[in-house]
């Protein structure tokens, strides 16, 4: 998406940075794992077709898509301190967090579903798909941003495997409620209902590339 083709997003735990030409060999490498294929429903793809997908995801007005960084190395020590110098090439690439826009925003059945991976396995349960969440919602729900943002709240949409206990419980805190289960899928659809939860997301500090 071209709103955030520039811009990166710092907080204390992770960096979120749009996705650029010199990710494509890392995020071709997660998805030749047959355990992230599966768990994102992705088809395999050359990397010419990563390189063309990259591309077109840049321009694209329905998908909003960052790339996670890491500020810490997997024992917890700072690699750099972002807040300051934002010294990119010494973040690690860690995973991704997406918003899929379905439709129109004028239409009653408009959603944008969300998904977050976290493809390192170094990297996971430590707060990270949490905090890149709470960045991308806050952004993508913010008044400023031009069409085709911002998303109203209450058409925020996540579909989870059903048997995937800790991502539910991940987007309970962040203020989403269970809509419907769909046996057929096996998997759950959480829908944003925090609004009277008076829920705060981290909103982190924007800075131009």
């Amino acid at each position: 998406m071209r709103c955030n083709e520039n811009t990166a997003i710092v907080d204390r735990d992770v960096v979120l940075v749009p996705y650029k030409n010199e990710h494509v060999v890392k995020y071709h490498e997660w998805m030749s794992s047959p355990e992230l294929l599966e768990l994102t429903a992705s088809e395999p793809l050359t990397l010419e077709e990563e390189y063309e997908m990259q591309k077109k995801w840049q321009i694209d007005e329905d998908k909003l898509t960052f790339i996670i960084l890491a500020t810490h190395d997997p024992d917890g020590k700072a690699i750099a301190d972002a807040e300051a110098e934002l010294d990119l090439t010494t973040l690690p690439m860690v995973g991704d967090v997406n918003l899929f826009l379905k439709g129109s925003k004028e239409d009653d059945d408009f959603e944008a579903e969300v998904e977050i991976m976290i493809a390192e396995p170094a990297y996971r349960r430590r707060g990270l798909a949490r905090a890149a969440l709470q960045l991308m919602l806050s952004f993508a729900t913010s008044p400023d941003l031009p069409k085709p943002l911002p998303v109203p709240k209450d058409k925020l949409v996540v579909r989870i495997g059903e048997k995937n206990t800790p991502s539910v419980r991940l987007f309970e805190k962040l203020g989403f409620e269970l809509t419907k289960r769909v046996e057929i899928f096996e998997e759950v659809e959480m829908r944003y209902r925090g609004q009277s939860q008076n829920l705060f997301w981290r909103e982190g500090t924007r800075r131009q590339l």
